[in-house]
């Protein structure tokens, strides 16, 4: 008997999921390993934190244009 509808797609499934108990534990960094580690996830860390505030600087700044060139139109067209 053919398998059809939801339980093939249930078969096709489980063909594709597999456990590998072979699986490695990971490997045990020295004291150094981890410092260096460490060090380069801190320094990373600081980069992106550099960048998220110079990018919400300039949206701020650009924010801060675009309202000043609106509150100008409006004020242009109340005199008009």
């Amino acid at each position: 008997m053919p398998v059809t509808g939801t339980l093939r797609r249930f078969v096709r499934c489980k063909r594709m999921t597999t456990y590998d108990s072979t699986a490695r534990s990971p490997r045990v960094l020295t004291p150094e390993e981890r410092k260096a580690r460490d060090a380069q996830r801190r320094a990373d860390a600081e980069q992106a934190m550099r960048e998220h505030e110079q990018a919400q600087r300039a949206f701020q700044s650009n924010l801060e244009r675009l309202r000043a060139e609106r509150l100008a139109r409006e004020a242009g067209a109340k005199s008009d």
